[in-house]
């Protein structure tokens, strides 16, 4: 399970729209995602359109008269997609917590003992640097920092970079943080040159995709929704998309160390196990398969992924294809039947040019298509 914290201390930054599209298109990409709403404005909560009695604050607080656990207060969005909702009330959390020892870890202890599955936490945070926000970096393994493309939000990102390295070094927790450009106007030449200026910067720490403008997201928000149930179609559903797709590669890649919780650790080593019998028994059904060998050539590309139907669109080490002279190949055995599947190229998700047999996906673009007949 990884642990994802969006945070900037800099309000309009798209970090509440980030948070909730983000999740709902981990959760399109057959995902769990559980979205956690630590921003006492609610604005994910209110995004999503759910209204709820309890919330995040009844989990966290010791003063409540309606404590409650985590599991109690969740609302369903859609398939594979929950949400942990947030209230005015939340916001008297930090003077609550102010004389308590171990104040920076409630959320993490909450998190620990939390037996929710789910393969993703996404937590949307309040847009300062207070106690609620350090309690999202000291439970988080990860966190995203959107950023526009402008200098005031540049000097807000140094400052938060400064408290993530406080949390690491008091508290002995550090995390992977990646910084995420969003609301970028194509149409001005200072987005261009801020851009440049963030690369510069931040070039090891950036997320290879990048939010455009888009008022499809806006709408979305104030339609009570996400943007693939408002208009899957529009460039901020692509955009986010990509994104989730992107963060989806760091998954078995080695990339990420998510912050775990032992008991959820205990769970993934017995997973690891029953995997690796299931691959045995694999092994032995193999010769009952149809042998399919795929090929692309990119001579350019560092590494290259096999991802489809039929390993759940996982670009991890099983799906790794293997190059010579520019040309990538991976055979696999697959049983009768229609599989859509693309290449990861670099990070780039693309069709196989050279398979004339291509269907439409629900996002608008192509997905290459390979038949298995049962002869």
């Amino acid at each position: 399970m990884r642990i994802i914290s969006v945070t900037n201390q800099k309000g309009g930054c798209g970090k509440t729209t980030t948070s909730i599209n983000l999740a709902a298109s981990l959760a399109t990409n057959n995902r769990r995602v559980l979205l956690i709403d630590l921003d006492p404005q609610s604005h994910a909560t209110l995004g999503l359109n759910i209204k709820a009695d309890l919330s995040i604050y009844n989990v966290l607080s010791r003063l409540t008269n309606k404590k409650a656990k985590l599991s109690d207060i969740i609302k369903n969005i859609g398939p594979g997609f929950d949400i942990a909702p947030s209230s005015i009330v939340l916001s008297t959390l930090e003077q609550e917590l102010a004389g308590e020892i171990g104040r920076e870890s409630r959320l993490s202890e909450t998190l620990s003992s939390f037996k929710g599955e789910y393969d993703y936490i996404l937590i949307d945070c309040p847009p300062n640097l207070g106690i609620l926000t350090i309690n999202a970096i000291r439970a988080s393994g990860e966190v995203i920092i959107p950023v526009e493309a402008s200098r005031f939000s540049l000097e807000g990102l140094t400052q938060l970079l400064s408290i993530i390295e406080l949390v690491q070094d008091r508290l002995g927790h550090s995390v992977d943080h990646r910084v995420l450009v969003t609301n970028f106007d194509s149409r001005l030449r200072h987005s261009f040159q801020m851009l440049d200026k963030i690369k510069n910067n931040f070039k090891e720490r950036l997320f290879g995709n990048i939010i455009h403008v888009n008022v499809k997201l806006k709408e979305a928000q104030n339609s009570g929704t996400h943007v693939f149930d408002f208009d899957k179609y529009c460039r901020g559903a692509k955009d986010y998309f990509s994104l989730a797709r992107e963060i989806m590669m760091q998954e078995k890649a080695g990339g990420v160390e998510p912050a775990m919780p032992l008991k959820i650790k205990a769970q993934t080593k017995k997973i690891e196990k029953m995997e690796k019998r299931m691959n045995e028994l694999l092994k032995a059904e193999l010769p009952k398969l149809t042998e399919i060998n795929f090929s692309v050539f990119a001579p350019d590309a560092k590494e290259v992924f096999l991802v489809g139907e039929f390993n759940n669109w996982r670009a991890d080490d099983n799906s790794r294809m293997t190059g010579e002279k520019g040309t990538w190949q991976k055979k696999l055995g697959l049983n009768p039947g229609k599989y859509r599947y693309r290449f990861v190229i670099d990070g780039s998700w693309i069709e196989d040019t050279a398979n004339p047999l291509k269907e439409l996906n629900p996002y608008g673009s192509q997905d290459s298509l390979v038949e298995v007949s049962k002869e």
